[in-house]
């Protein structure tokens, strides 16, 4: 939704029918770093609960710190003050969340600098982390990292690799994108879903496809969402599951409604009752040992 001011696309989202919103801080919406941000939450916060929007609030803006460097500075970057830059920003985004009444704040490792170690890069990666788990601490507002394709934190392998170096940390829980699951992880999403479910902080969802990293609109891939949305369901999951089409801002007011629908479709399919199976014998009967999909 980023052609669109951020008092409308809260408004449009909310009369679609949204319960919430993924809020990424960037200039055009919520500008973490231009003057008077304090007041400009406190203005924001006083919208969202007038429209009955809850929010998790997001920091995958791709040049807020650098106009010249996609994402940059990291984490996990060689310069001390360059990762120091980042955790600053993501420390002023958890005040951001706090004073929003966000579920969570969400942030990702960042893509493995040339020329620096795994080891090195894992390292750097806890150790920028660890201010912004004391400022979670301190807000109330659980930090949910995501797994993002080409990251040094890619998978939920690499998520229980973060949460062992770190202590497993109270604080620390986890972003999952459900297209990302499909794109690369050896479960399905709706098994990566239920694995994830003990630190599940936020959903992202969109379609994709098996080894590509483009987030489709729903129906323009491969994943089967009545399981997700049932895998969701069934593990209690609180949190606010946000469409996320970061390509698609030419058409945002479409692709919100089109995707808001589907997702509703989606859900009646979830949970409605399955067909009883056919009688012992009948020609229609899968035969034993078999599987469907």
């Amino acid at each position: 939704m980023t052609d669109l001011r951020l008092d409308d696309a809260l408004a449009l989202l909310a009369d679609l029918g949204y319960d919430g919103v993924g809020l990424t801080l960037d200039h055009m919406h919520l500008d973490p770093l231009a003057p008077d941000l304090t007041s400009r939450t406190h203005r924001t916060a006083q919208r969202l609960a007038t429209l009955g929007l809850d929010v998790t609030v997001e920091t995958g803006a791709r040049y807020v710190l650098d106009p010249r460097r996609k994402h940059g500075p990291t984490l996990l970057d060689p310069d001390p003050d360059d990762r120091s830059r980042r955790v600053g920003l993501l420390v002023r985004a958890m005040q951001v969340a706090a004073d929003l009444g966000a579920h969570a704040l969400h942030c990702f490792s960042g893509v493995t600098p040339d020329g620096t170690d795994r080891d090195t890069a894992w390292k750097r990666l806890a150790e920028s982390l660890t201010p912004v788990l004391e400022a979670a601490a301190t807000a109330g507002v659980p930090l949910a990292v995501e797994p993002e394709p080409g990251h040094l934190l890619a998978t939920l392998a690499d998520f229980h690799h973060l949460r062992r170096i770190l202590g497993d940390p109270e604080g620390l829980g986890l972003t999952l994108d459900i297209g990302h699951c499909q794109c690369l992880e050896p479960l399905s999403p709706a098994d990566c879903v239920r694995a994830a479910a003990p630190w599940l902080r936020h959903v992202q969802i969109e379609d994709m496809r098996r080894g590509v990293h483009e987030h489709l609109p729903f129906g323009d891939g491969e994943i089967d969402f009545p399981p997700v949305l049932s895998a969701l369901a069934d593990t209690g999951y609180q949190g606010l599951t946000v469409v996320e089409l970061p390509r698609h801002s030419h058409a945002g007011p479409h692709f919100a409604e089109h995707s808001l629908q589907f997702l509703h479709r989606a859900a009646a399919t979830a949970s409605a009752p399955s067909d009883p199976a056919p009688p012992h014998g009948d020609p229609s009967a899968t035969p034993e040992g078999s599987s469907t999909s």
